[in-house]
């Protein structure tokens, strides 16, 4: 059970801060960078499979997915900004 809270904490802080990376003016610090690392992770869980993509095996299908749904979540918000 811990270690599991633990494991989402670390994909979603290495998620969320990839995304920042890629997104320009997009990182939000590390709780911010955690929370979007973690957001990322559950659109991703329901996106990627809508779309039939299954990317990478274990902890980097993991990352990856985040990455990708935390693009995604940093991408929405800064157009939201923008309005």
């Amino acid at each position: 059970m811990v270690e599991s809270v633990v494991a989402w904490l670390i994909v979603g802080a290495i998620a969320g801060w990839l995304a920042g990376l890629i997104v320009q003016g997009g990182g939000f610090g590390l709780i911010g960078n955690i929370v979007v690392g973690i957001v990322g992770a559950v659109v991703a869980g329901w996106l990627l499979p809508q779309l039939g993509l299954n990317l990478g095996t274990g902890i980097v299908r993991a990352i990856i997915n985040a990455a990708i749904g935390a693009i995604i979540v940093l991408v929405i918000i800064s157009l939201i900004r923008r309005a």
